[in-house]
């Protein structure tokens, strides 16, 4: 016969056993009080005007761009695109200059965010190791051209002295190096842990194996906002190579959309009801296409940005 008798509840030696199927009382929690209910629909109310406030502007843009002259110059077009109107885009679109521009652009930014990471990458590790002999004069070097330039006109010789005038690397190697970047990325690997390099050393990795290896793949986060930064930096640089380029197909979007913004001057009169229609939004179209890849793309690395950012300047 099975005995189906309780079971004690006291153990051998003397003491009580705690009785397993009674529930437990509730706990109280942050999360369930009436403050942080109230914090809680505060900072997202918060947020979501923020959020509407930076908006906005892009919104707008985006409604100009496809609206009629009308609705534009009468001030109605807010968010939404009113008198729904493609001439200006695709005026823009068919433009043979405006596609070199635009490639001119992309081979700038990939090119130059590449030069741009190497060197940082590797300076900024350079800069971590506080035993290296020197380092206080080379982060001193670095910092001082944050405050201090060699001025435009002596740029402007340098540079062409150099060869580099209507050439990519006019925009490319004077913007390699970001002195912000470089210290967010030096401050980063002073807090990589020293173990797990003195263990890949010990198993006969050289210092560029180690940095190569084992340092850059646990680095994805700071490195996906490194490149970000890199990246929106050159596809907005317009002044470089409005100054050391003469040739307008050398031009990136930017001086494009900058030529355009300058000439759209025009007041309409005597011109045709295209010729309107186009000088009334082709700023916003200009605008609106060159902007549109960036913020494609922020999203795709908005899970690194954060962490790299917080990773790289606030400790150390």
């Amino acid at each position: 016969m099975v005995n189906t008798a309780p079971a004690p509840t006291t153990d051998p030696v003397g003491g009580d056993v705690p009785d397993l199927t009674r529930p437990r009382p509730e706990t109280t929690t942050v999360k369930d009080t009436p403050g942080y209910t109230v914090f809680r629909w505060v900072n997202t109310t918060i947020l979501v005007l923020v959020a509407a406030v930076t908006l906005y502007p892009f919104l707008n843009l985006a409604a100009r761009a496809f609206s009629s002259e009308a609705a534009i110059r009468s001030g109605d077009v807010t968010v939404w695109p009113i008198g729904f109107n493609t001439t200006t885009l695709m005026s823009v679109l068919e433009q043979d200059l405006f596609w070199r521009n635009y490639a001119n652009t992309v081979v700038y930014t990939v090119v130059g965010t590449a030069i741009a990471m190497a060197l940082t990458t590797t300076f900024a590790y350079v800069l971590s190791k506080k035993y290296l002999k020197g380092r206080m004069i080379l982060i001193g070097f670095a910092v001082f051209t944050m405050f201090f330039t060699g001025g435009l006109i002596p740029n402007y010789i340098l540079v062409s002295e150099l060869g580099f005038k209507n050439t990519i690397w006019a925009v490319v190697v004077p913007q390699a190096i970001n002195v912000f970047n470089l210290l967010v990325m030096k401050s980063f690997f002073e807090n990589f842990p020293v173990e797990l390099e003195e263990a890949a050393a010990i198993d006969g990795l050289t210092t560029y194996g180690i940095f190569f290896r084992v340092v850059l793949p646990l680095s994805k986060a700071v490195l996906a906002t490194m490149v970000l930064f890199y990246a929106v930096w050159f596809w907005n640089s317009w002044f470089p190579a409005f100054l050391y380029m003469d040739d307008p197909e050398m031009y990136p979007v930017t001086v494009f959309l900058r030529n355009i913004i300058a000439g759209a001057t025009g007041t309409g009169e005597g011109l045709s009801d295209v010729a309107v229609q186009i000088g009334a939004n082709v700023k916003a179209v200009t605008m609106l296409l060159t902007a549109l890849p960036i913020v494609c793309l922020y999203p795709f690395v908005q899970k690194y940005f954060v962490s790299g950012v917080m990773l790289g300047s606030v400790k150390g």
